[in-house]
């Protein structure tokens, strides 16, 4: 996985700790006083309910690897997924009615284990976006992905062939996440939502990574010209930066959700934390299958 700008320096030099350290420009006591955290939806919550959340949160260390309490590292580095899955977890089992002292003994039993493969769910937007399966698949994985990364080369392989292995159970949502270190992947991003425009996304997308070591904005227009694209529409649409924006707010969204480079992979809004290998894709896949089945299963007390 390559990581995102010179933004994610940081990141990288803290030996696989993802939270930041403290911010400079944060009043050291911020996170004490704060009672909104990004990504944390409250609304289900009663007063006393929001009062012990906070409690929990401020007092319970983050997983991550920093040496921060959940809600100094939802303050200090809100991209950290550890805390934001910690501090949903809460939350979810506060509505649930779990007590304060049932939810903090899992928060220390949590302090004491790997990360898991999959973090709590978080939304993010596809409508509009390129997607390969069916509607109604009962899986979807949200693919953060940058044209010109190796990483997500080898990448597109795999998840072909786990849409093979499950034609009407997955399907692939593709999201921009272009990298500042790849000169090209701008611009390449930029060509796959105008060929996305013209009903050609899928297309484009295999032509850019059959050839991403060579991608120029000259070859992406010879490309462009054998898929059989409107070439007028497709140079203005260009040439207009059209499609900035778009890719603007797709990195914008990655970042809210917690992507640090690319390939990125969430499963039905669950990011995950391992290799984008068929085999431990396939082990995932299973797992929420069983999942939503055991759910869609009636209880022998319901029926």
């Amino acid at each position: 996985m390559v990581a995102h700008s010179t933004k994610l320096v940081t990141r990288i030099l803290a030996a696989g700790a993802l939270c930041l350290a403290a911010s400079l420009a944060q009043a050291p006591d911020q996170w004490q006083s704060a009672t909104e955290f990004a990504g944390l939806d409250q609304s289900g919550l009663s007063a006393q309910q929001k009062h012990v959340l906070l409690t929990l949160l401020r007092g319970e260390g983050c997983n991550c690897g920093c040496t921060f309490k959940i809600a100094e590292c939802r303050m200090k580095d809100p991209k950290c997924g550890r805390s934001r899955s910690l501090a949903t977890m809460v939350a979810r089992e506060l509505q649930e009615g779990k007590s304060p002292d049932v939810i903090r003994a899992e928060l220390k039993r949590r302090m004491n284990e790997a990360p898991p493969v999959l973090d709590e769910a978080v939304s993010i937007p596809i409508n509009g976006d390129p997607v390969r399966g069916p509607a109604n698949a009962k899986i979807t994985v949200v693919e953060f992905s940058d044209f010109q990364c190796p990483y997500c080369a080898v990448a597109v392989v795999n998840l072909n062939n786990l849409l093979a292995k499950h034609p009407d159970d997955v399907r692939l949502v593709f999201k921009q996440f272009p990298l500042d270190i790849h000169s090209q992947a701008e611009f390449a991003a930029e060509a796959a939502l105008a060929a996305h425009a013209q009903g050609k996304f899928w297309p484009m997308h295999d032509k850019l990574y059959a050839n991403f070591r060579s991608l120029s904005p000259e070859k992406i227009t010879e490309w462009a010209q054998e898929l059989g694209l409107d070439m007028v529409r497709f140079n203005a649409d260009l040439k207009s930066a059209k499609y900035k924006p778009v890719v603007a707010k797709e990195l914008d969204q990655g970042e809210q959700a917690g992507v640090l480079g690319t390939p990125t992979l969430f499963v039905n809004g669950k990011h995950y934390n391992g290799p984008a290998e068929v085999a431990a894709l396939e082990s995932v896949i299973q797992g929420e299958l069983k999942t939503l089945s055991a759910r869609a299963t009636p209880s022998p007390q319901s029926r």
